[in-house]
């Protein structure tokens, strides 16, 4: 497929075009897992101490991805990973994971952790190609046949914020 123009940026869940495509990953999630194995969070989470949400915009100001952070001491979460599948295959998905990395070690954060499902094999693929390793369970998760855990070590940057496009 053709790599396309756009833009990456902190909004809110409000934001236009934004709850559609949080909604379509949750609904994907619910299809693929069962409720005691589907972690997506609600999209009010988003809007929490600590959460930061990135959305990606093509050239017509459409939202086609969202990810978010979940920050807390030297650890972050990324959850709500979620490309409108029309526009896969176009590296909107490995560019907001490079700005959820970016944003987390620009506030200190010097591990990056996630969990995924055993059913995601494109964001398995994503993640272990931009070095992530498996690990055990995390945080509130328990072990999980359907989920894989995730985390990739990132440098020290002393917190300094990363200046958003």
């Amino acid at each position: 497929m053709s790599r396309e123009a756009f833009s990456i940026s902190v909004e809110s869940p409000d934001a236009s075009g934004v709850a559609a495509l949080l909604d379509a990953g949750a609904a994907a999630m619910a299809a693929l897992y069962p409720a005691e194995s589907d972690h997506t969070p609600p999209p009010d989470a988003l809007r929490g101490e600590g959460a930061t949400l990135l959305v990606a915009r093509d050239g017509d100001g459409r939202a086609v991805a969202t990810g978010a952070l979940w920050r807390q001491g030297g650890e972050a979460e990324i959850k709500r990973m979620w490309v409108d599948p029309a526009r896969r295959g176009r590296g909107v998905a490995r560019a907001l994971l490079r700005r959820l990395e970016e944003e987390a070690q620009g506030r200190g954060a010097t591990t990056l952790r996630l969990e995924t499902g055993v059913a995601s094999l494109a964001a398995l693929r994503l993640y272990a190609a931009a070095g992530y390793r498996r690990r055990g369970p995390f945080g509130g998760y328990r072990d999980d046949p359907l989920s894989i855990f995730m985390e990739k070590p990132l440098p020290e940057s002393g917190g300094a914020a990363i200046a958003t496009p």
